[in-house]
């Protein structure tokens, strides 16, 4: 990956925080825990897994950062969802701490050198897994979940 990409990305990324906020915009509170699509996140537990995710993902590339031959710890989303209530909970403290997490996140980013984004690590689920492969992960993470919670949107809003 060069420059250029990474610094296509890294925007990409910094504008995911903002790309949930607007898909949540006029999303009826009442319906944000509604299965609108089964066999789907209803938008809070979007939210909230958001939340657990950046968290997650910015331990991550710190550890990639900081560690030699990191090893990145998989999880089961579903199980987060489930064991946290994801449905039970309000997503306002969510919603801040996943811009709260970006946004630290966004203090290294741009200052990180080739080498840097050269480290490896080793994540439990995928195997071989560097700064690279989280910025191209992390970089559409948000954006993805933004469309979905539109999705919801829409077919709650029928």
């Amino acid at each position: 990956m060069n420059r250029q990409e990474r610094e296509q990305l890294i925007a990409q990324y910094a504008a995911g925080y903002d790309q949930v906020v607007a898909a949540l915009q006029g999303f009826p509170p009442g319906k944000l825990t509604a299965r609108a699509i089964p066999g789907k996140w209803t938008a809070a537990e979007i939210v909230h897994h958001l939340a657990d995710s950046e968290t997650t993902s910015a331990i991550r590339i710190r550890k990639l950062l900081a560690e030699d031959h990191a090893i990145i710890q998989g999880y089961d989303q579903e199980a987060w969802a489930t064991r946290f209530r994801y449905n039970e909970r309000d997503i306002t403290p969510s919603l801040e701490a996943f811009r709260q997490a970006r946004a630290t996140t966004m203090q290294l980013l741009p200052a990180m050198t080739d080498a840097d984004w050269a480290r490896e690590g080793w994540h439990t689920e995928s195997g071989r897994y560097s700064a690279e492969t989280w910025l191209k992960i992390y970089a559409v993470h948000a954006h993805n979940h933004a469309a979905q919670i539109a999705r919801l949107k829409d077919a709650v809003g029928r």
